[in-house]
């Protein structure tokens, strides 16, 4: 088998983008020999640790220094150069958000000089790093879209809704709103699925979408959340719209012990009836010597959700009356200065036992509502979700070559609501989607040295995957056979920072996957087996190489523009194509992959205290899983080409002391191309109409800030009524929406705080965005109303 195989003609990346993958293959051979040719030459050394005004290490920060090129600090906000000649240099230190320092030093021959440099805060508003693209590196470095939430931005929206679906999609551009269910469903990044991830654990389950890959995680565990958007191969299959990476909470350096507890309550303030719920919340954390501890369990239950009419919310994956539970423990041992091990847990469950049945309402007209009464299926939600991790890193190997080895377990259950009447299948039931995926992924990273062009690094590695997904009946029926899927993937991955301002980065990898499917049978839609077609099983290969290129100039602070092109990888819905087969052979079901290709240009801005942000991209596609409805309300997969593109604006401003405002603005559309050529709207499911948010901050004081949010969603009307008078599954119109949001903390000493959250601050009546597209009966139902979450925090 040929290792690397270049796309189909027309997938195949632009003459400048090829030029790019040459220069990466020749840096990709030649840094051992540069490296070998750099050495030789060590006169003097210097170290050093990077802090705050506070003493606490920020690791990531760029470090200069005048004849030895840049660096940058590790996790402990550690630096280090060698080779360096003895005398007078300076070191350079920036980061985004503190101002940059500089500092003369003269180095003695044969010696190792030790420095402590502590940098001020320029701008609260700024992020400084990112790690979802499998080493560590400045934002300032990476020639694509990123938002970062960090800790306090996640506990800030955790007081207006619990819910991290529902903290993303307030916040994240590009990214669509939340649900007010237990499920993301529309929730597409750019138009396209996006992989979720927990610490690199996959999430997601590509080979048949349950949406509910987004809320696995409880934020009382999230230390902080990175969004890479676009199309990406770095982590493999399901990333067509990018990633999401919940990166979960490390102990405080220095402290033996350390926690916070946390109680709380909600309900509805406009209409309270049964409507309470409460939060307990408790963690500890730790450093012992070498060896580190964070442990945590959460446990939050919503009462009975009402729309701002008093109505009880339509209960089908809703969040009412639910219970979610969260169990996280990470633990880590230091065995010496170069190498580390940690392995962590995390149980998520939520589930709603309901004593409110649905009575369907009419859509467009009146909304689906909740009744007294006994359903018969299962709690519906995610009755488990598993994850287990254990990483062992190293650095200091040859060649200032730093390695990270992970295994990861991830289980995963998804429990659909119970119906009377299925539309795919034959009488009453509900379905459970089950996915097991197991994995090892390696990452290698080795420096090296370019004299006065520069430096760079190269990384790479291998990822192993085993992904078994079906879906299942709870009454023992198959709705989607046993998917079994084996993917290994080498890659490699080129960063060149040319005259110390241009990055230069580049890589490749390359799909080998095999999917098992054993003989099956399609669900009966009629009594007596009627309708079910027996489907001879086999084995479905997927071999891509994807490429991403991308070139960033960032030496000024007020323009830091770049550019990219990169590539995704998806065996996207299989699941959907295997249950709607009207072939007998697997072989002749159309089962090629999705390889996504991403433009972007784009650049960041600093100008005193104001922060903005641009990106326009364009994502195309040969073939792609559009989920149309087949005329009886059935979805299925359409594997057309594809052509979305959009745009991006973000602005922060920290107009003093006291007051910060700040709002983005996210536009996307998409098209698909039929086999007559006729061009036609990419459904809900897919395209989110055009969302704004914005937000005005308000501190007078170290012990008090309030924040007022406003999230607009705007209209969208793409698709005509069908013959029979009515909206296609997923093809409603969609009106605007501005709902506010309130958020506010209080601390009455360094240990007790509360935190007081708003959601529907003036108790709109609305229909979400995914109840008006869907336009389906039983799932138009309201937001809801004034919702008021209150925490108390005790910090030790």
């Amino acid at each position: 088998m040929q290792l690397f195989t270049l796309p189909t003609r027309t997938e195949r990346p632009p003459l400048f983008i090829k030029l790019i993958y040459i220069i990466t293959i020749l840096f990709l051979i030649n840094p051992l020999i540069i490296s070998a040719q750099s050495s030789g030459t060590e006169t003097a050394a210097v170290t050093g640790m990077i802090t705050d005004a506070g003493g606490q290490p920020l690791p990531y920060a760029t470090v200069a220094i005048s004849g030895g090129g840049k660096s940058h600090t590790d996790e402990r906000g550690i630096f280090s150069f060698k080779g360096l000649s003895a005398g007078l240099h300076q070191i350079t230190v920036s980061i985004v958000g503190y101002h940059t320092i500089k500092k003369d030093v003269t180095l003695a021959a044969d010696q190792v000089t030790d420095l402590s440099l502590q940098m001020q805060e320029e701008n609260a508003l700024s992020e400084v790093v990112v790690t979802a693209g499998r080493k560590a590196e400045s934002i300032r470095d990476v020639p694509s879209s990123v938002s970062i939430l960090n800790a306090r931005q996640v506990s800030e929206q955790l007081n207006v809704n619990p819910s991290i679906a529902s903290i993303l999609g307030n916040l994240i551009p590009g990214l669509g709103t939340a649900t007010n269910k237990a499920t993301n469903s529309g929730q597409t990044l750019r138009g396209r699925q996006v992989l979720v991830l927990v610490d690199g654990i996959p999430q997601s389950t590509p080979l048949m979408n349950g949406s509910r890959d987004i809320r696995t995680i409880d934020p009382a565990v999230i230390e902080r959340v990175e969004v890479i958007k676009g199309a990406t191969s770095i982590y493999g299959n399901g990333s067509a719209g990018g990633i999401i990476n919940f990166i979960t909470k490390k102990p405080e350096a220095g402290k033996v012990f350390s926690g916070t507890s946390s109680v709380g309550m909600s309900g509805n303030l406009a209409n309270p009836s049964n409507t309470l719920g409460y939060r307990v919340s408790q963690s500890f954390a730790g450093t012992i010597k070498r060896f580190s501890y964070v442990l945590n369990g959460t446990y939050n239950y919503t009462g009975v959700q009402r729309d701002a009419k008093g109505n009880v919310n339509a209960q089908p994956d809703g969040l009412g009356e639910n219970s979610l539970y969260n169990t996280f423990v990470k633990l880590g041992y230091h065995i010496n200065d170069n190498s580390d091990i940690t392995a962590s847990y995390n149980l998520f469950r939520s589930t709603q036992n309901s004593d409110y049945v649905n009575v369907t309402g009419k859509y467009g007209v009146n909304p689906s509502v909740g009744q007294k009464g006994d359903d018969p299926g299962e709690p519906a939600g995610t009755p488990y979700n598993h994850n287990v991790l254990v990483t062992y890193s190293k650095k200091a190997l040859p060649l200032n070559t730093s390695l990270d080895l992970s295994a990861y377990y991830n289980g995963f259950i998804s429990m659909n609501r119970y119906v009377a009447q299925g539309t795919a299948w034959y009488g009453p039931g509900q379905t459970k989607i089950q996915s097991f995926k197991k994995g090892v992924r390696l990452t290698l990273n080795t420096p090296w040295k370019m004299g006065a062009l520069g430096e760079g690094e190269v990384t790479y590695g291998l990822d192993l995957l085993n992904d078994r997904t079906n879906q299942v009946l709870t009454d023992g029926r198959v709705y989607i056979p046993d998917m079994n899927m084996v993917n290994l993937a080498p890659y490699a991955q080129m960063k060149l920072d040319l005259l110390s301002n241009f990055i230069l980065k580049a890589g490749i990898r390359y799909e080998n996957a095999n999917v098992k499917v054993k003989d099956y049978n399609t669900i009966a839609k009629g009594p007596n087996n009627q309708g079910s077609i027996a489907v001879t099983g086999g084995k479905i290969p997927y071999n891509a190489t994807t490429f991403n290129a991308g070139l960033r100039y960032n030496k000024y602070d007020f323009f830091n523009p770049f550019v990219s092109f990169s590539q995704g990888f998806a065996i996207n819905e299989l699941g959907r194509i295997l249950r709607s087969a009207t072939s007998t052979n697997l072989e002749s079901i159309a089962t090629d992959p999705i390889i996504t290709n991403n433009y972007e240009a784009g650049f960041s801005s600093t100008l005193g205290k104001l922060n903005i942000t641009a990106s326009y991209y364009v994502s195309t596609s040969n073939l792609g899983a559009n989920l149309v409805d087949n005329g009886s309300g059935v979805l299925v997969a359409q594997r057309e080409p594809e052509n979305i593109h959009g745009y991006e604006l973000t602005a922060d401003l920290l107009l003093s002391k006291v007051w910060t405002i700040g709002g983005s603005y996210a536009y996307v559309e998409g098209k698909s191309k039929q086999s007559n050529g006729t061009k036609v709207y990419l459904n809900g499911l897919r395209i989110a109409p055009p969302k704004a948010t914005g937000y005005l901050g308000f501190r007078p004081s170290g012990a008090f800030d309030m924040k007022l949010f406003w999230v607009y969603t705007g209209s969208r009307d793409r698709f005509d009524v069908r013959t029979n008078g009515l909206y296609a599954n997923s093809e409603g119109p969609v009106t605007s929406v501005h709902l506010f949001n309130l958020a506010a903390n209080y601390k009455f000493s360094s240990k007790f705080s509360t935190g007081l959250g708003v959601e529907n601050l003036f108790n709109k009546s609305y229909y979400p965005v995914v109840s008006q597209y869907r336009a389906v009966d039983a799932e138009y139902v309201r937001g809801i109303g004034t919702t008021a979450n209150l925490n108390f925090y005790y910090n030790f």
